[in-house]
């Protein structure tokens, strides 16, 4: 049922990636990227989870692979929300 999850979960961020690829390619703004890459990485880490399961959830290299994702979303937003320098 976990693997199943696995799939299922990383499935859905890929196709989310692909979708915020698409709004980058059409609008050129970095924010679509950022949030693209997150869901890529998240979608990537699913997989690189379900297949080598051996550590299991408790290693730290899942935290920090989920720290990177998150940290790009919360940097888009960031980037987004600052004044710009004209």
């Amino acid at each position: 049922m976990t693997q199943m999850m696995y799939g299922a979960i990383s499935m859905a961020s890929l196709t989310i990636a692909l979708f915020f690829l698409r709004f980058w390619r059409n609008t050129g703004d970095r924010f679509f990227l950022y949030f693209a890459l997150s869901f890529f990485i998240e979608g990537l880490h699913r997989v690189y989870s379900a297949v080598l399961n051996e550590a299991g959830e408790d290693s730290p290299l899942h935290y920090l692979i989920r720290l990177a994702a998150y940290g790009m979303i919360l940097w888009a937003i960031l980037e987004k929300n600052l004044p710009r320098k004209d």
